[in-house]
């Protein structure tokens, strides 16, 4: 027999409250829990709403918190804010599955999974039009197929909903987000949040969006962010941001194009290119859809257009609020209007915005208004004129209206009449007189950018915010590559903050960086540009740890100071930057407090709520990046400070730690109370105890103690307590546990004095060191600024602190620490207290110094040179200088201005090798050794021809480096004839391995070699021998056809005018030759003169005018052909129209430099120096100076002048070795221009100005008192030990009249190596060095 109760289960019951839920009142920011009890069968599903919203906890963690045991369902609010509506949350839904017991998986929660990330996006790259998807792979536990996690996706933390441009899905262990549409509005940063058991995970990476290739060439890019704002009945105003011009002309406007929805019909709104980033659209039909894009224009072209905005619709915003019921008409002061014979009123009218293109008029419609439909007349005056009406074909229906046909320079006034079917208003009052202006105008420039490492393919960018942000939107990032003078954009979107990191970089190039500011008016000027950096292929990528311990130190009721903690690991490179995140303690959003870095490890956060709870957290940067932030600091509440005691000290840190002493600093507390800080108490305890002690009976008076009588290996806490003459103030946070144990191979301070100079020293050798590790020296634990008694020394391990001036007010307490240690440091006490045995000390140290220094006074203070400052070439294309003296010590210290050197103490030997000797590498080199008190100095000027035959013979040896790696030709094809009159073309081959072929070939057709033919004519011409395998391949030609060869005639421009040249291989006074324009011959004149050089036939056509365009012809007769070669000046036709009239013409008028300045130019120090020269061009054209590739500015130091737009002079006052360089001059018009370096080198009174050497052109000396000394050839020395010398090219030999062969044929039957680049039978490019330098062995 079934039971009642088994027969009561199965009947189905309406769900229902046993227990409802109760009002409740609160304190705010206090927790609050609501219960409720209800029963139904099958078991109902309980839903909590507030004001008529689900709540979601995983969207607010930590907000709400949803329980259900035994059937009491329960919801938690911890904080508790008061709500805009009396009721904060109720449920209200029940759902109730009639035909399953089992409530639906689905509706459980999804953070009850545990998810964690295995495979994460990084940072991507798109182009406008393509698609990019953005995964993230996961472990889910467990993993539930029907039970996905709940997943969000961001862009600059705006939450993405799925649609048409945005596809999301989770399942299969991954998430995923699609754009399969890109567009520049979609760069940005991308975070995808994953809702877990334990609260969520989250992961972010960068998207940049490209532009897409332009319509036309040079055209700029798209637009972006276009919205519509101020919608009305037939109005709209459309913003939008400009792109960014990198290479391209500036942005001279934009077009903005219209389409109702539904249809791909676009109407271009605007006639002329409107040059703000706003625009008011206007004639819209009211109640129907829209949608707006732009495009931009510039002298190249129009741009693709941006992506459509969202829809919109054009309504009545007044008719919409008094549909709504809406109280309207408040607060308004109103003219008469009539309206079926009774007044009602109409707002004054009033200008909206004003633009230099456009006026935008707005006023407020009249109230009441009416049910008969509305519109409205404008009417318009200048000055004492009459009133014109200026809409008279529109009927206008909103309270906006954009005036285009203003002139520039009036004022206007403006008045409105409101009307509809039964008449018309009274006039508005006139507005104020308004004119159309630039109300702002762009940002000014962002200030100094600096670039450092982040990783191995990105770079770090920071930057000063301009000093006018006229309503800033972003930044606009451009870079380029160091050599090149190409920008590309970093960004494509504008970037919100003043820092960036740049993707996508060449591991191993250097580049540099600038800014640009956007607002509506446009781009400002570019900033500065940032210092050169090298992206390392090794660059540290490691960022620093979280900073922690974030301590409240002083509150006023509107700002809060904040003190926190260094991160345990700095990542491998100096912290120099925090960032400070605020939130308000009920939300979620952090919001950044600065956006340029903080130094210190304290900050003031400005424009709080008083009574508000905030929670902080920090995040550290360093040369790899910013670093994850720290833990959320613990809820504070926004409260004036008013006690009269101190606030808590700060920073408490510790130096000297041994085993059974220690060294205890701490920094001054920012809220002093009542009165001054007279003192401080330390409190120290064992570690988890809570039984602290007082150190000190009395209050300190500085700011660190020594604490001895620690037991070793024991942990310690410490705490600080500030006192004034109100009594003691509130304790620091607590240190971080300490233990009192040295550290392994501790070393303490030593002092004593330098044998070779004299000077007195305390020394620190430490037990541990790193790369990044600095020696931070400090007197009475304050850091020693610019004494000039004190200098400090650091080699190796080795840490010197140097008293050049040893003195009575030198005593103290000397400290060092050791940075990116695990606290490596120690002190010496130097004092007087007592007459202790420290002053004895220092008085015998001085004694000693005394009698040290006498001996030194009895030694020249010159270091003797053996060879004076010397170069040479290596194989492989690298150049060695050097220089060697009689004798150095091991304290030896050089400086090579602009490079390093190395040195061998054994041979005397300063040395330096450049293994990418190019051009670059022009100009003055000198060496300044310092050995002791002793000194020397040698230059070596390397510039003009002698510099050209380094560098020739450089790259040639480094080319034969690479052509000897593989097969190659030890000698190149020569010919010799036997007696039998055979021809034998012979070559001679090395490093040949098995597979390395031979192929011979004759004018480009390979050859098969047989026995010799008897040689005749028909078998001359060009001969070729290609030797190759996998390694490469190695060509040697020869040419016995004994004819001679001639180029087309190409045009040059000379300062005379223009001249027509041909090349030949070879060309004699014999050969035959005539000029011909328009068919008539021509003879040498001093308008038209003829001649040629031995390797070139040319005519010279002084001051060119139209009588001498035309067709130009030259004739060549070589005993048996005549050869013609043509060239069109006429300007019409032909591929020569380029480089014809036209352009011989703009040759004639580009900016040049006529003369009046040298190639090379020395200057003794103290000397003005000055650089003058002439210029030319039509129209006159701009002149720039450079130094070493950086534009020359006006100062005290620098002067630039240009006169009469003839005479450039840059002028230097008082000039120093740091003046020496590569200066140029760039004069440039439109037609083109010239770019002429001068090398300036500053040597110092006394000083011989060397005589260049073999091949050096004579230098230009600025001070003609100065005499240049003749340098005398060095002697002889032995070759190094680690180099074979090279061996002496071969004199040159020539070759036969009747063969022609670009390779050096001798006439002995006994070849010997030739090389084709350059012929090694001439001499050697580089001049006579006379002497080997002994080379150091390698340590």
């Amino acid at each position: 027999m079934t039971k009642r109760s088994d027969l009561l289960d199965d009947i189905a019951r309406m769900p229902d409250f046993m227990v409802a839920l109760r009002p409740h009142t609160v304190w705010e920011k206090t927790p609050v829990k609501l219960f409720c009890t209800v029963q139904g069968n099958p078991r109902p599903i309980v839903k909590w709403y507030k004001g008529g919203m689900p709540i979601d906890p995983p969207s607010t963690p930590g907000k709400y918190k949803i329980e259900n045991k035994y059937g009491v369902h329960s919801l938690i609010i911890s904080r508790y804010v008061a709500p805009s509506t009396p009721r904060d949350c109720s449920p209200t839904e029940f759902c109730f599955p009639f035909r399953s017991s089992v409530p639906h998986l689905t509706d459980i929660h999804p953070s009850k999974l545990e998810v964690s990330f295995l495979d994460r996006f990084p940072v991507s790259f798109g182009v406008e039009g393509s698609s990019v998807s953005l995964v993230c792979t996961m472990v889910v536990v467990p993993d539930l197929p029907n039970l996905p996690p709940h997943a969000q996706w961001y862009r600059d933390d705006k939450l993405l909903k799925p649609g048409k441009l945005v596809e999301m899905a989770v399942g299969g262990s991954a998430a995923s987000l699609t754009l399969p549409h890109l567009a520049k509005d979609d760069e940005g940063l991308y975070t995808v949040r994953i809702f877990t058991k334990d609260g969520t995970t989250e992961h972010s990476a960068y998207l940049f969006v490209s532009d897409a290739p332009p319509s036309a060439a040079g055209a700029p890019g798209a637009p972006m962010s276009v919205k519509a704002y101020d919608i009305n009945s037939d109005y709209v105003l459309v913003a939008w941001k400009p792109p960014n011009t990198v290479n391209e002309a500036p942005i001279a406007g934009y077009f903005v194009d219209r389409c109702e929805a539904g249809s791909d019909t676009w109407v271009q709104c605007n006639d002329a290119p409107v040059k703000v980033c706003k625009y008011p659209v206007h004639g819209l039909s009211v109640g129907r859809s829209y949608h707006f894009r732009v495009r931009a224009v510039n002298s190249a072209g129009i741009s693709r257009p941006s992506r459509k905005s969202d829809k919109v619709t054009a309504i009545d915003a007044a008719e919409n609020e008094r549909l709504q019921g809406t109280d309207e008409g408040k607060h308004r002061k109103n003219t008469p209007l009539l309206e079926n014979g009774r007044a009602v009123h109409g707002d004054r009218s009033g200008s909206r915005s004003i633009y230099k293109s456009f006026v935008v008029l707005s006023w407020k419609p009249p109230s009441p208004r009416g049910r008969a439909p509305l519109w409205y007349v404008i009417d318009k005056v200048s000055g004492t004129g009459a009133w014109q009406r200026i809409n008279t074909a529109v009927k206008l229906h909103s309270p906006r209206y954009p005036v285009y046909d203003l002139q520039d320079g009036q004022k206007y006034q403006f008045r409105v009449y409101s009307v509809n079917m039964h008449g018309s208003s009274e006039a508005s009052a006139p507005s104020e007189p308004i004119q159309k202006v630039d109300q702002d105008g762009v940002p000014s420039a962002p200030g100094q950018v600096v670039a450092t490492r982040n990783t191995k393919t990105s770079v770090f960018v920071q930057w000063e915010a301009p000093k006018h942000l006229k309503h800033l939107m972003g930044y606009y990032i451009d870079g380029r590559v160091v050599g090149s003078k190409d920008w590309f954009a970093c960004n494509h979107k504008p970037f919100k903050h003043t820092r960036f990191v740049v993707h996508g970089l060449i591991p191993g190039e250097s580049y540099v960086f600038r800014v640009q500011a956007v607002n509506v008016f446009g781009l400002s000027e570019e900033s500065q540009e940032s210092t050169p950096i090298s992206v390392d292929k090794c660059a540290l990528t490691a960022t620093p740890s979280s900073p922690f311990g974030i301590t409240l130190l002083s509150c006023d009721g509107s700002s809060m100071t904040l003190a926190w903690k260094s991160p345990k690991h700095c990542g491998g490179s100096k912290v120099n930057a925090y960032y400070i995140s605020k939130r308000d303690a009920d939300t979620l959003v952090w919001n950044e407090v600065n956006l340029t870095g903080v130094k210190e490890r304290i900050c003031t956060v400005d424009n709080l709520t008083e009574g508000t709870f905030y929670e902080f957290r920090v995040q550290a940067a360093n040369m790899a990046g910013v670093g994850p932030p720290s833990s959320p600091s613990a809820p504070m509440k926004c409260v004036a400070w008013t006690a009269e005691v101190p606030g808590p000290a700060y920073d408490l840190s510790f130096s000297e730690v041994r085993s059974h002493s220690l060294v205890i600093l701490w920094k001054a507390p920012v809220y002093t109370g009542a009165s001054a800080v007279t003192g401080y108490f330390v409190d120290m305890a064992k570690k988890d105890s809570s039984e602290f002690v007082t150190l000190n009976e009395e209050a300190l008076k500085h700011r660190y103690l020594q604490v001895s009588g620690l037991e070793e290996g024991q942990f310690y806490v410490f705490r600080v307590r500030a006192v004034n003459a109100k009594g003691v103030g509130k304790a620091s946070q607590l240190s971080e546990p300490v233990c009192a144990r040295a550290l392994p191979g501790t070393k303490e301070i030593v002092a004593g004095v330098d044998e070779e100079t004299g000077d007195i020293y305390l020394s620190l050798e430490a037990c541990e060191i790193c790369e990044t590790s600095k020696f931070e020296w400090s007197k009475n634990y304050k850091p020693i600024g610019d004494c000039p008694r004190l200098a400090v020394t650091t080699k190796g391990r080795t840490s010197r602190l140097i008293f050049t001036n040893p003195d009575k007010d030198d005593l103290g307490r000397y400290s060092v620490v050791v940075t990116d240690t695990d606290g490596v440091s120690s002190s010496h006490t130097l004092t007087e207290d007592g007459g202790s045995s420290d002053e004895a000390e220092i008085r015998t140290l001085i004694v000693f110094v005394f009698f040290i220094l006498m001996f030194f006074l009895n030694l020249l203070c010159i270091i003797p040179l053996k060879h004076g400052l010397n170069y040479e070439v290596l194989e492989k294309g690298h150049v060695r200088f050097w220089a060697q003296a009689v004798k150095l010590s091991p304290a030896v210290s050089y400086r090579f201005i602009g490079h390093k050197f190395s040195h061998d103490v054994a041979t005397g030997i300063v040395q330096m090798t450049v293994d990418q000797f190019t051009r670059a590498n022009e100009g003055t080199y000198t060496v300044q050794i310092h050995d002791g008190k002793a000194k020397a100095q040698s230059s070596l000027v390397l510039v003009g021809d002698v510099f050209k035959a380094a560098l020739k013979e450089a790259e040639f040896q480094r080319k034969e480096h690479i052509r000897k790696q593989g097969a190659h030709f030890s000698e190149y094809l020569y010919f010799t004839v036997t007696e039998d009159c055979t021809v034998l073309l012979t070559c001679k081959v090395a490093n040949v391995k098995k597979e390395t072929t031979l192929h011979w070939y004759k004018e480009d057709d390979e050859i098969v070699p047989e026995t010799p033919p008897n040689f005749s004519r028909k078998d001359q011409g060009v001969f070729k021998a290609v030797l190759g395998d996998d390694r490469g391949k190695d060509t040697s030609t020869i040419d016995i056809s004994g004819k001679a060869s001639a180029s087309d005639l190409v045009l040059q421009c000379t300062p005379e005018g223009i001249r027509l040249q041909c090349y030949m291989s070879y060309y004699t006074e014999e050969m035959k030759t005539v000029w011909k324009h328009k068919e008539s011959k021509i003879a040498s004149s001093e308008k038209m003169r003829i001649g040629g050089t031995a390797e070139m036939a040319w005519m010279q056509i002084c001051d060119p005018s139209d009588k001498e365009k035309g067709h130009y012809t030259m004739e060549i007769f070589d005993g048996v052909t005549t050869h013609t070669r043509t060239f069109d000046l006429s300007g019409q036709g032909g591929q020569q129209v380029s480089s014809g009239w036209p352009y011989s013409f703009s040759l004639i008028n580009r900016g040049r430099v006529v003369g009046g300045l040298p190639d090379v130019v020395t200057i003794m120090e103290e000397k003005s120096l000055s650089l003058t020269c002439t210029v030319w061009g039509e129209p006159t054209p701009e002149v720039t100076w450079f130094k070493n590739e950086q534009e020359v500015t006006c100062n005290e130091h620098t002067k630039v002048t240009f006169d009469g737009g003839k005479f450039a002079s840059l002028v230097i006052n008082k000039v120093t070795p740091d003046d020496s360089g590569k200066y140029s001059i760039n004069v440039r018009n439109k037609y083109g221009g010239e770019f002429v370096e001068i090398t300036v080198s500053v040597y110092k009174h006394g000083e011989q100005i060397p005589e260049p050497k073999l091949g050096h052109p004579k230098m230009a000396t600025a001070t003609p008192a100065a005499t240049p000394a003749t340098t005398p050839m060095p002697p002889k020395s032995p070759a190094p030990h680690s180099k074979t010398p090279t061996p002496t090219p071969s004199k040159p030999q020539t070759p036969a009249p009747s063969v022609k062969s670009p390779t050096p044929t001798p006439k002995s039957p006994t070849p010997t190596p030739k090389s084709p680049t350059p012929p090694r039978s001439v001499k050697s490019p580089t001049p006579p060095r006379f002497m080997k330098s002994p080379t150091p062995p390698r340590k």
